[in-house]
């Protein structure tokens, strides 16, 4: 495994700095987006030609769903498209190779109604918003793939909670960062192929955040809204029975087939 080379996309962002930082071990490619823009098609061929590829963990993204909604072109540029344009290059990198590349795709409990919950894989994907339905269209090219998984997920920076209230009347599964970053390292080369939801038990933001920070005040879902250009989940929450099984299994040496 540290003879590969693994490429982590959108490594500026929270998730893919603490992917690099966690793999130090590893040969690990964090282009800038200067060195690789996934918008321009000709950038990312250019990059997959001049560097050997082994594995892609793509977290690139605009992950704020206002952005999404003031700029739906820029999100499906990013999102969908800058996600394509991978699919593409791995996709002829294997050709030409004749060897597997692995892909994980970082995507969104967003690609759900989120209003039921307790949402497993095989529940219909009908999103909520602009960045669930970009989401969902990225989703769309990476099945493309042979050796593909995708994650839906929600995680959140413990230290980085900064408001003084939290909706005790919104539920999701979303863990800390580095519980994401963990699960991805256990999936990379793993033998799982498909969609899989990565989360924790149903909780509310308010029970979440508390743990993390106790001073925080519990309000109303509507009270968060009001003053937001998007809607957020009523209940978002999904059933991760299929990920404490396999990371059972990975965890005990079993590779997740």
């Amino acid at each position: 495994m540290k003879n590969k080379s693994i490429l982590v996309t959108g490594c500026p962002g929270n998730l893919g700095t603490r992917i690099v930082e966690a793999n130090k071990d590893l040969n690990i490619l964090a282009p800038t987006i200067h060195e690789l823009d996934i918008r321009n098609a000709e950038n990312v061929r250019r990059f997959f030609e001049s560097h050997g590829v082994d594995a892609v963990i793509h977290c690139a993204a605009i992950a704020k769903m206002a952005l999404c909604e003031e700029d739906p072109v820029n999100a499906i540029d990013t999102n969908i498209i800058g996600t394509c344009n991978l699919v593409k290059c791995v996709l002829r990198k294997e050709a030409e190779s004749r060897r597997s590349i692995r892909f994980i795709h970082i995507s969104t409990d967003g690609v759900y109604h989120s209003e039921a919950g307790n949402y497993s894989e095989k529940d219909s994907t009908i999103p909520y918003n602009k960045y669930g339905w970009t989401k969902l269209g990225a989703e769309a090219c990476v099945n493309l793939l042979s050796n593909f998984c995708v994650i839906r997920t929600r995680f959140f920076i413990p230290e980085g909670i900064s408001y003084n209230e939290s909706a005790a009347d919104l539920f999701t599964s979303k863990i800390p960062v580095n519980e994401l970053v963990e699960a991805i390292k256990l999936l990379l080369w793993s033998d799982f192929r498909g969609t899989i939801n990565i989360g924790g038990p149903r909780k509310s933001d308010y029970e979440i955040h508390r743990v993390y920070k106790p001073d925080i005040r519990p309000c109303k879902r509507l009270d968060m809204v009001k003053d937001l250009p998007v809607q957020l989940a009523g209940d978002a929450s999904m059933d991760v029975t299929l990920w404490l099984r396999l990371k059972k299994q990975l965890e005990s040496g079993a590779n997740g087939k």
